[in-house]
């Protein structure tokens, strides 16, 4: 328990301390943001924000995590592959942002060099977890709240990058507005932080569960779920210090950097714990606005018409004149409560299968 909360405190602490560090430095390299010219108007003042403060995330995830583990002991395959992910899909976050920086327009790198990366990273990390899943009980079949039993097979490595690119797309999505996305990202971590300390208290091993039944129990490494969480805490903790600089109005964005990184991370969060269809209702807002998306084109290609003013939908808000900040507090709102009933429904399952607490 101690090296969690030491997780969250080391991320929280590093991106509050050296994202004005980085404001400063990355306005000077000229890290500025692209605006879209057809967005509500009211974006265009915030031309030039520094932009890739992903890159303090990553560095405060990272460093909460070296934190804990080098003062606790304890490194497992399960938290250096989420680490993995979140550095793979950061890079080519930071590639992307690089490239409209450099290039000065708001289009970066193209859609068939992100799937390949993505999609390197995706598969690479779907090999750690079938190595790990002897030993970590991460779960090569489909999971809801639990392992469902449904053998994948070597649809498995298709999967991992359908679950990984659509959460990392989804927050990609949702950063559209000042701390919309770190702010609902911060929300899900915290879920995840939970229930990977859930299992890591009630695993099977031992059956140590001592008058429960042991249904209830979690058939995973102790060890591989603590690590889970201090990963989840770090970034939890990570994000929540970057919102104090991105909160409206913003002084940095984190772009896709860190849109992509945290993204990955929710999604290799949910591969790990066995949450994987949980993670539809955990991460709720994200599907919201990529669903927004997909009907808009949709809708916009098969029959010449909008469903959307703009999409994703927070724009669609914005143009009917909502307030940005009155937008970006009811969509938190949104997003607590998908994060409250997918704890929920994990809960329910435990209880149901006789578990006590």
């Amino acid at each position: 328990m101690i090296s969690i909360l030491v997780a969250g405190a080391v991320g929280l602490t590093v991106t509050l301390l050296v994202t004005p560090i980085a404001i400063r430095a990355f306005s000077l390299w000229g890290w500025g943001q692209r605006i879209r010219e057809d967005g509500p108007h009211t974006h265009m003042e915030k031309m030039g924000t520094p932009t890739m403060g992903g890159i303090v995330m990553l560095v405060g995830v990272v460093t909460a995590y070296l934190a804990a583990r080098v003062t606790f002991g304890g490194f497992t395959g399960a938290g250096l592959s989420l680490l993995f992910a979140a550095l793979g899909f950061g890079v080519v976050g930071f590639l992307d942002d690089y490239t409209k920086v450099r290039r000065r327009r708001s289009l970066g790198l193209s859609k068939s060099a992100k799937f390949l990366g993505t999609a390197v990273v995706s598969v690479v990390f779907g090999v750690l977890v079938v190595h790990l899943a002897a030993k970590s009980g991460a779960s090569t079949n489909l999971s809801f709240i639990r392992d469902t039993g449904l053998h994948l097979g070597i649809a498995y490595y298709a999967w991992t990058f359908v679950v990984l690119t659509s959460s990392s797309n989804g927050v990609n999505l949702t950063d559209g507005l000042d701390g919309l996305a770190s702010g609902a990202a911060t929300l899900v971590l915290s879920a995840f932080v939970f229930i990977a300390f859930w299992q890591f208290r009630h695993t099977c091993a031992g059956l140590t569960l001592l008058g429960q039944d042991a249904e209830a129990c979690y058939a995973v490494d102790a060890g591989s779920m603590l690590d889970t969480a201090i990963v989840a805490a770090g970034m939890m903790g990570a994000a929540t210090g970057f919102l104090w600089w991105n909160a409206a109005p913003a002084r940095i964005f984190m772009g896709d950097t860190g849109a992509l990184a945290l993204g990955v991370l929710i999604g290799g969060l949910a591969m790990v714990t066995n949450t994987q269809l949980l993670l539809v209702i955990l991460g709720g807002l994200f599907v919201i606005e990529t669903v927004s998306v997909i009907l808009q084109v949709i809708a916009f290609r098969g029959f010449g018409r909008r469903i959307f003013r703009m999409s994703p939908i927070h724009h669609h808000f914005e143009l009917l004149g909502w307030p940005e900040f009155t937008v970006i507090v009811r969509f938190w709102i949104i997003a607590g409560l998908c994060v409250a009933v997918g704890l929920g429904l994990f809960y329910y399952d435990f209880i149901a299968r006789g578990g006590l607490g």
